[in-house]
């Protein structure tokens, strides 16, 4: 049986994806299932963050996130049984690829897949769900009555952050980064309270949050990502200033940001401090680095 993987170099420019064979364990353990995928997702591969954690070794397996059914379990399995159509996310140190016809995981990584979703539907939306619900649940406190920004509302994950936060009662304001973004996000049903065109050079992104939330600001941003330098690459340039964020933040609110390198000069600490604003970094990952919050990270699958 085959996989896909990712051949790391010294540079993230000399990685290399090869198709390796592999093999499924014959015997399984204790509470591992053994699964046959039906589907599977394609997301980047955060090469750093391996190193970061120590994970030493030179193929590193590609697409994590798999739905399928259930061919085998282990003697201590209570969750599931033969048939049982799964989905779930191979944990971050697994050395299989989800890109095989089979996968040994642990039952504790797994849920029951919907009835009513396809595979290809399931797949596709289990890691941005993931983040999403991290984001406004875990990290923002999200409540009926906020006012949330989704920076790139038009993307997989800004799209899930739309459709979450008004199925609890949040007014949503969202940018676009180009016209037929913004086309897109103004047909969306329910419809979202404001789409901010940061692709007009005459729309101000500040200005903008401000006069829709009468000057108090909003109460949850997302961001997509952090402009950094006046000098950007062209993908970049539309990104918020990170001084623009915090401006655009109403009192006690929260920014959840995916940017890892961003950095707090102090007077940007004076002013979350006097808004009594927070920060949180968005990681999905660390829902894997323990076991300590098992329970509540199967609920959010």
């Amino acid at each position: 049986m085959k996989g896909l993987y990712c051949k790391v170099g010294e540079t993230a420019a000399e990685a290399k994806f090869v198709i390796q064979e592999t093999n499924v364990p014959s015997a399984l353990g204790s509470n591992q299932v053994k699964v046959q995928v039906k589907a599977c997702a394609l997301s980047p591969l955060d090469i750093k963050l391996h190193e970061d954690l120590k994970f030493q070794r030179d193929l590193v397996p590609v697409g994590r996130e798999i739905v399928g059914i259930v061919l085998q379990v282990g003697p201590k399995v209570t969750f599931f049984q033969p048939d049982d159509e799964v989905v779930g996310i191979l944990p971050l140190d697994t050395a299989m690829s989800g890109l095989c016809d089979a996968v040994v995981i642990n039952e504790h990584h797994l849920v029951q897949k919907p009835e009513k979703l396809r595979w290809v539907e399931v797949a596709g939306a289990i890691r941005d769900g993931l983040r999403v619900y991290t984001a406004l649940h875990t990290l923002a406190r999200m409540a009926s009555g906020h006012t949330l920004l989704v920076l790139d509302g038009a993307s997989p994950f800004g799209v899930l952050a739309i459709q979450l936060a008004h199925y609890h009662g949040v007014k949503v304001l969202a940018s676009a980064l180009s016209s037929e973004d913004q086309k897109f996000l103004e047909q969306l049903q329910p419809s979202v309270a404001r789409v901010i065109g940061v692709w007009d050079a005459k729309v101000d992104l500040v200005d903008s949050c401000l006069e829709e939330t009468g000057g108090l600001g909003v109460d949850i941003v997302i961001d997509s990502g952090v402009r950094l330098h006046e000098e950007e690459p062209e993908a970049r340039r539309l990104l918020p200033y990170k001084h623009d964020i915090i401006t655009l933040l109403g009192v006690g609110g929260h920014w959840v940001t995916t940017e890892q390198n961003l950095q707090l000069d102090p007077p940007d600490s004076r002013s979350l401090f006097l808004k009594a604003a927070s920060l949180s970094f968005l990681n999905e990952e660390v829902w894997g680095a323990s076991s300590a919050r098992q329970g509540r990270y199967l609920r959010i699958l």
